[in-house]
């Protein structure tokens, strides 16, 4: 039964790559992907050659010294947002082939915790202590969410991956 669930699903995978197949909104869908990746390609193009002028600056000028907090933020911040914007890119192009219709939300919490991540790195050691606490709060609740949805998911993907 379950073989014939997996060629089931092979069969639709490969009438949806079928541009025939494809009705207007699942081909505006795709036009929208494709510029979407576009568009964050430049984004991480321009982000990663503004990392690779601020650390060369850092590093010819004003002597890299990563033991610094604020140098510490700004090329750490830097790195993440890229991360994030590559992270973003990653669920546009599976959108792009096919193996999902939009961006799955446990993407969507991945990218938040990501985020949240980052703005840990970048927090000013003077920070109030209470807004420590609720960014620690919501980096708990989106982990215990992503957990759960991991949880919810690995087992269906186990079991429909070929061995």
């Amino acid at each position: 039964m379950n073989e014939n669930r997996n060629v089931a699903s092979r069969v639709m995978d490969a009438l949806r790559l079928e541009p025939r197949v494809l009705g207007f909104y699942e081909r505006f869908e795709q036009a929208v992907a494709y510029i979407l990746s576009g568009v964050i390609s430049v984004i991480i193009a321009i982000s990663m050659w503004q990392l690779i002028r601020a650390v060369v600056v850092l590093l010819v000028w004003e002597a890299l010294n990563p033991l610094d907090h604020a140098v510490f933020q700004t090329v750490f911040g830097m790195i993440m947002t890229l991360l994030i914007a590559m992270e973003f890119k990653h669920s546009i192009i599976r959108v792009m082939l096919r193996r999902d219709h939009i961006v799955q939300v446990k993407t969507v919490v991945l990218i938040a915790l990501l985020a949240i991540a980052r703005k840990f790195i970048i927090l000013d050691p003077n920070t109030d202590p209470y807004r420590i606490g609720a960014l620690a709060a919501a980096l708990l609740a989106l982990g215990g969410v992503y957990w759960l949805m991991r949880q919810r998911d690995d087992p269906v993907e186990a079991e429909s991956s070929p061995e």
